[in-house]
């Protein structure tokens, strides 16, 4: 059984979602919470396999609850937002920043016509979070400034002169790593950068809302048709596979999902190599499943720079560790690395 902790300050929400939980056999409620104080002493007291956490609570709210429980009794935790303002959305990921990891809209009264595919995201979420090995965080009060590593051995200039592109994937555990990376790259950074990030559904305008005031660079979401800028950052639309023309412009589908999942890293990354050859750099981060891992072998093939986040710094392995083993990457790097690189490839321009 899969022991389950709700917090949230609405009693009506907290009875839904106990509801919700309670009808699968293989979830087991343990608790509620109705503030961050008290989720604090259940999640020690109780040992969840999850927490389901509220972000806007009295006394203390779901970001600096998730703090304490990262550093004290560290567990998966699922952020149960309402998509309600940019304020919201924003403390979601900082939230998922501090250790969260996902993010999901509150489900809709029992009346919605979407109620009962929002309850089985849920369980389906609950379940596959609680596979999550999460580690200890740092204390909060120990304020550390990450310096960035010493940039990469240089490579044979006509390689590094005639990249082009960047294409990066993420899934669980993605938006604080790109966050990293992103806010680590140079301002003058002069290579358009398209991500792939596995998100829910009504979160990706927050997010790149949250990065556009952590980074340097502009972040936006694309139209079909858009012509590609050096020095931007690229998010596919929710629903909507991305891929790019030899031309620079953004090419939109609907297609059929692919690994499960659209917008799909394997369109991108397939995309990439096709358009773009040994002109590409591909990125594969943290995240569940095998998205983009035998695309970016494809990348590869075609002589693309192609990089997986590490194991140690991941909170999934399961893409960059798929890619891995398909010997689809030529460098293992953590997120500050990446960041190196990246910033190596501004020098040769």
């Amino acid at each position: 059984m899969i022991k389950v902790l709700v917090v949230d300050d609405s009693p009506t929400v907290r009875e839904q979602l106990a509801a919700i939980i309670e009808s699968d056999g293989e979830l087991n409620l343990v608790g509620m919470a109705h503030n961050g104080v008290q989720a604090v002493d259940m999640a020690a007291k109780k040992k969840p396999d999850v927490v389901i956490m509220d972000i806007h609570m009295d006394k203390m709210d779901g970001f600096e609850a998730t703090q304490i429980i990262m550093e004290q009794s560290p567990v998966p935790i699922v952020i149960n937002s309402t998509l309600l303002s940019a304020d919201h959305v924003e403390n979601t990921f900082r939230a998922m920043q501090a250790g969260a990891v996902a993010a999901m809209e509150k489900p809709k009264g029992p009346g919605h016509p979407e109620y009962a595919q929002m309850c089985r995201k849920l369980i389906s979420t609950v379940k596959l979070m609680s596979e999550v090995k999460v580690v200890r965080r740092s204390s909060r009060l120990r304020k550390v400034t990450p310096e960035l590593p010493p940039s990469p051995a240089p490579m044979p200039a006509k390689e590094k002169a005639e990249i082009k592109l960047v294409a990066v994937g993420a899934s669980t555990g993605g938006p604080p790593v790109i966050r990293t990376i992103l806010t680590n790259i140079r301002r003058d950074f002069h290579l358009p950068i398209l991500f792939v990030q596995h998100i829910s559904q009504g979160f990706l305008s927050g997010m790149v809302g949250w990065l556009n005031k952590e980074s340097s660079l502009p972040v936006e979401i694309p139209d079909h048709g858009s012509i590609i800028k050096p020095g931007h950052v690229y998010f596919a639309p929710d629903d909507y596979h991305m891929g790019v023309m030899k031309s620079g412009k953004v090419v939109l589908s609907k297609a059929s999902l692919e690994n499960g999942v659209r917008p799909s890293v394997s369109f991108l990354f397939t995309s990439v190599a096709r358009s773009y050859g040994d002109s590409a750099v591909g990125i594969l981060l943290s995240g569940m499943g095998s998205d983009g891992s035998a695309e970016l072998k494809e990348m590869l093939d075609k002589g693309a720079i192609t990089i997986a986040q590490d194991e140690e710094s991941s909170v999934v392995h399961g893409m960059p560790g798929e890619a891995i083993r398909l010997n689809g990457a030529k460098e293992i790097m953590n997120p500050m690395e990446i960041a190196a690189f990246l910033n190596s490839l501004v020098d040769k321009k």
